[in-house]
């Protein structure tokens, strides 16, 4: 329903007094002037039913909920803009959360350690749950739009945005400090962005309006990635249907050369170029923003820590830049699992022998050592020479140069030789040398390959440059195999020589942490010299490029430990909802928060997706035997808004039982919403094709009220473990337990 206003200005010839030169400034409005605007009251009216259904006491419960537990500490680091790395995806989701908390004051300061914890007054609980209620409300007109766009009724439309305002599932995330309502927000613009742009391709290409659909559509599937990678799905989806729309273009001999390729360029830079720059701008704003070192840094190489402020770079402010002959050093490994550590030495030596009856060397353990430690100090050597300190003026090391490894504490030097390694007895033992006068001479030259080099010339630096150390005599490789030494190696982390070793294994690659120009050449001055601060100047700022590539990768390699939650579940439990999340319980009123869906919605969400399967392996079959059941504007019009639909709810749902990670019922709400978007497109083709006399139609529409009215109701029968209140008896909390899988929190006192 559509209202249009229309306002008038009308300028009489009648001026009065008015000067002359005025009235000629007004001679252009002696016509009236028409001001038009459409208002579609259906659109407005979902809007406002969508705002009160998800902002309705929003503050309410002032504790924390599930997984806000999870994002709050997020918001506090970005408040106090502390580095932080989450491997759960993209920081765009993070900073729209943190930008509700800085729109409300908050400073960042509240601990989150605990699920129904209070929220102490300093936390702005309305503005940090803000946004993801906004975007859940937006939702009902975007579904609306979306079925409008597909040419389907308004009344199959307006069934669809009703649907999704009624479903508890979706309320339930959209009012907490959550990010999958702000997803679902985002795939469903780029939908309807995508089916506009569409449908101004057919009449008017290249305008304005053309070219606003095409752009947004970019953005909001940037966005969707942004928010999780879970948002990768629907782009896929669009890119696919774009490309197969683009490959009838291509055939359209209407189009000349020049217009096809004007076209493809169009659509690549919209959603190719312009979402790769915004991903990438993501990660500029967060870096930008993040410039405190902060829990997280041991993870990053010592160049990305250096870049931050405080922590590796207050420890590392002033260092010398170049590696000489006579500095003293630590070495990091690059590889930093499965913890970070650095190169380290003690005067423990190997046992004689091994539980396993293999003999060892007997010579000063080398290990790897996660903490920082006096004995992580080295000193580059000179073969040819002495003295253990930095000449006048330095001598600098560069690549392919041959050093000798002098721990710092011990004045032992880094050996190898043909001895197998306690752990790995396949690759060689490394060692600090011991000369026990039996045969066994020290072999403890190294050669120094800079990896990241620009020329062979270049010299070794401090944090910048990452080397691998190739023994001169055996030709292996100093490794790090990863696996933790016994008792008697204190469980640190075992150092190897990699025999045969081809590549740059990240395991294999060290750089320079911490740096010091020796001055000391007794050893007990070099002990106290050991343990003083460094100081120099040195500039090791890593360019944007740089920084976003190490931590995308650390966000994509990193893996937490999966522990098997209560409430995790498998795909197979989410259809048919044989699973909930008890999201918050109150302890003395026993009101609770549960993540459970319109289990009525779900139902016909799932008859629906089986009725179009059917329906459309039918018609393909009929039409393969050159038998058409319905025209062709209607199979086209099943065929695409089935293959959106049913297509949008197989690439956000299928893929989840490939993936190795703990799941949640909420995993499956982008799936849930394209179902729900099928309901309506099903019930019109029922009712326009199959229902062929007017007495089946009515029936079809009284049954459909009928359903509708059962959908509102199991809505409000629920309503009180969606919004948590009110508050209900142990009895009714009993009546709401309609599966016995469901876990429905009953006080028994």
């Amino acid at each position: 329903m559509k209202f249009t206003f229309t306002v008038m200005l009308l300028v009489m010839h009648e001026t009065g007094g008015l000067n002359k030169p005025f009235c000629r400034m007004l001679e252009f409005l002696k016509q009236p002037v028409v001001v038009t605007a459409e208002i579609n009251v259906n659109l407005v009216a979902l809007t406002v039913m969508g705002l009160v259904n998800r902002l309705w006491a929003l503050s309410y419960p002032r504790a924390v909920v599930f997984d806000e537990v999870y994002y709050g500490q997020f918001v506090s680091l970005y408040m106090k803009r502390i580095f932080f790395v989450d491997d759960s995806g993209p920081p765009f989701g993070h900073m729209l959360l943190a930008f509700g908390g800085y729109l409300g004051g908050f400073d960042g300061n509240f601990l989150w350690n605990r699920i129904g914890a209070e929220y102490s007054m300093n936390v702005p609980v309305w503005s940090l749950r803000l946004l993801p209620a906004l975007t859940g409300a937006l939702c009902v007109p975007l579904a609306y739009q979306i079925l409008v766009e597909l040419h389907f009724s308004h009344c199959a439309a307006f069934v669809a945005a009703l649907l999704i305002l009624f479903e508890n599932s979706l309320i339930t995330q959209s009012r907490l400090m959550l990010l999958e309502s702000v997803l679902i927000f985002f795939i469903l613009l780029a939908i309807l962005s995508y089916l506009k742009f569409y449908n101004l391709q057919k009449c008017s290409p290249f305008t304005a309006g053309w070219w606003f659909w095409l752009l947004l559509t970019g953005v909001a599937c940037s966005c969707a990635v942004g928010v999780k990678y879970m948002g990768l799905f629907t782009y896929m989806l669009l890119l696919a249907i774009a490309g197969v729309h683009s490959w009838h273009l291509i055939g359209d001999q209407t189009l000349s050369n020049v217009s096809v390729l004007c076209h493809l360029l169009a659509r690549g830079l919209a959603l190719v170029v312009i979402p790769v720059a915004m991903y990438l701008s993501f990660f500029y704003v967060h870096l930008t923003l993040l410039y405190r070192s902060g829990p997280h840094d041991q993870i990053m190489t010592s160049a990305f820590q250096a870049s931050l402020e405080g922590g590796l770079a207050r420890i590392t402010q002033g260092q010398p830049l170049e590696v000489a002959y006579g500095s003293q050093i630590t070495l990091r490994n690059v590889l930093g699992k499965p913890m970070p550590c650095w190169l380290h030495s003690h005067k423990n030596t190997y046992p004689i022998r091994y539980e396993n009856g293999r003999g060892s060397s007997h010579q000063q353990q080398v290990t790897c050592y996660p903490f920082k430690d006096v004995n992580n100090w080295w000193i580059v050597k000179d073969p040819g020479m002495q003295q253990l300190v930095v000449s006048n003026p330095p001598r600098p090391v560069r690549h392919g140069h041959i050093v000798q490894l002098v721990h710092g504490i011990t004045t032992r030097y880094l050996n190898t030789h043909d001895v197998a390694a306690p752990l790995s007895p396949h690759s060689q033992e490394i060692s600090c040398y011991v000369d026990y006068n039996i045969s066994m001479p020290a072999q403890s030259l190294w050669r120094v390959e800079i990896v990241n080099r620009e020329s062979d010339t270049d010299v070794w630096k401090t944090i910048l440059s990452e080397v691998r150390f190739v023994h001169v005599n055996t030709s292996a490789v100093l490794k790090l195999s990863g696996a933790s030494l016994p008792e008697w190696g204190y469980r640190q982390l075992e150092i190897i020589g990699e025999k045969l070793s081809k590549g740059y294994h990240q395991s294999m690659l060290w750089n320079v942490e911490e740096h010091r120009y020796g001055k000391s050449q007794e050893q007990k001055e070099r002990e106290v010299e050991l343990h003083s601060p460094t100081q120099a100047d040195i500039s090791k700022n890593l360019s944007f490029m740089a920084r976003f590539t190490e931590l995308q990768w650390k966000i994509l390699t990193l893996k937490n430990e999966d522990t098997e939650h209560k409430y995790s579940s498998s795909p197979l439990d989410w259809i048919t909802m044989d699973t909930n999340i008890a999201y918050w319980f109150h302890p003395i009123s026993g009101a609770q928060i549960h993540l459970i869906g319109n289990v009525l919605t779900w139902a016909s969400a799932n008859v629906a997706t089986l009725v179009y399967m059917c329906l459309f392996l039918w018609y393909l079959l009929r039409r393969r035997r050159k038998i058409c059941d319905i025209p062709e504007d209607a199979w086209r019009l099943w065929v695409s808004a089935g293959g959106l639909c049913v297509g949008g709810w197989a690439v956000n749902y299928l893929p989840f039982f490939v993936m190795e990670k703990t799941l949640f019922l909420y995993h499956y709400l982008p799936a849930l919403t394209f179902q729900i978007l099928l309901i309506p497109v099903v019930l019109q083709h029922l009712t326009d094709h199959l229902c062929r006399s007017q007495l089946p139609k009515n029936a079809f529409s009284a049954l459909m009220v009928a359903w509708f009215s059962s959908v509102y109701l199991v809505y409000r029968t629920f309503s009180p473990l969606t919004y948590g209140e009110p508050t209900l008896s142990a009895a009714e909390l009993r009546a709401l337990r309609w599966k016995e899988s469901w876990d429905i929190l009953i006080r028994t006192h």
